[in-house]
């Protein structure tokens, strides 16, 4: 089971914000299904165009969001962040947040996900607000670098503990990269997406003038949020053992692989063409389109067939055959 608390605030009585409602609105449309359509996370929605979103409202939502059993829980929040100088302490701010009262705290949020663990086994906390990367921190110490994540807690967020999380066009800058990547620029080769790769997607796409992503966590398995097509569909990938019988194998290719006979050299054109090999050198095609093998002795697979020389596995490629020698594919 998995689930997720979706939150946006625009409406602030002063400050007010533009572009948080629409991406709680899109994230939650996006993880609510997989790219199949299939259902991925349970999804409540909070947001200030439907509702005020004060204090105890968003208490009682993480509250709830921690209680039970789940597999995964994830807590996506779009607002104003902000913390207190005099006491060193973080805050997602309310609609009705003000001095002394901004909201709920970081450390109350970690608190609830760090005692969760194991009734729920992993827990994913994403912030798209000023401040956002101070989560984790251990106040008391006034520290930045020490942080106090519970087993199965991750963590991402826009900005730094020092910076402001900016907008762009009707969305957060960060919140943006963040659906791009849930779309898909952040898949495996498999059609996962995880909290990691969503990170090194913002990470890549931010520039080094511009806010800084932050990225923490404490986790003993694997987190996929959402799935999307695989770029090689796995039984090309269950197939690789067969085609390399181990990591350093080439696989020998000829002209009866290749389907063409009217841009391929005269001489060959009498060959003939082996429908099963091309099959398999479609396959091998999208393998290499993909990173995972790469012709020997020619630019391109279509050469390495017209020269009769061959494939062989990249370290991506070598990795995934492991996977499918060990049936984990």
């Amino acid at each position: 089971m998995k689930k997720a608390l979706i939150v946006g605030i625009d409406d602030y009585p002063t400050s007010p914000l533009s572009g948080c409602v629409n991406d709680a609105v899109a994230i939650a449309n996006t993880l609510e299904r997989n790219g199949d359509g299939s259902p991925n996370f349970s999804i409540k929605l909070l947001t200030s165009n439907e509702e005020e979103i004060e204090t105890s409202v968003i208490s009682e939502a993480v509250s709830d969001l921690f209680k039970g059993d789940a597999a995964t829980v994830l807590l996506y929040f779009a607002g104003h962040g902000i913390i207190n100088p005099d006491t060193n302490a973080g805050y997602l701010v309310s609609q009705n947040g003000s001095k002394g009262s901004w909201g709920i705290s970081l450390s109350e949020i970690l608190g609830l996900a760090n005692d969760a663990y194991p009734k729920i086994k992993s827990t994913v906390i994403i912030l798209d607000c000023c401040h956002s990367g101070f989560i984790g921190e251990v106040p008391a110490l006034a520290n930045e670098h020490i942080a106090a994540i519970g087993t199965g807690v991750t963590i991402l967020t826009a900005c730094h503990r020092n910076e402001t999380a900016g907008e762009n066009n009707g969305h957060g800058l960060f919140t943006s990269i963040l659906l791009d990547g849930l779309s898909g620029s952040s898949a495996d080769i498999c059609g996962q997406i995880t909290p990691a790769s969503l990170y090194a997607h913002v990470d890549q796409t931010l520039g080094p003038w511009e806010q800084r992503p932050i990225y923490k966590a404490n986790v003993q398995s694997f987190i996929t949020l959402r799935l999307v097509s695989s770029k090689i569909p796995l039984e090309t990938l269950r197939r690789l053992p067969e085609y390399f019988p181990d990591p350093a194998s080439v696989f020998q290719l000829d002209p009866s692989f290749e389907p063409d006979r009217e841009n391929i050299p005269e001489e060959l054109r009498d060959i003939p063409i082996d429908d099963e090999k091309v099959k398999i050198f479609k396959e091998l095609q999208n393998c290499n389109r993909h990173g995972l093998v790469s012709p020997v002795d020619a630019e391109h697979m279509y050469y390495a067939a017209i020269k009769s020389t061959g494939c062989k596995l990249s370290s991506l490629g070598a990795h995934y055959r492991k996977l499918a020698e060990m049936n984990r594919l």
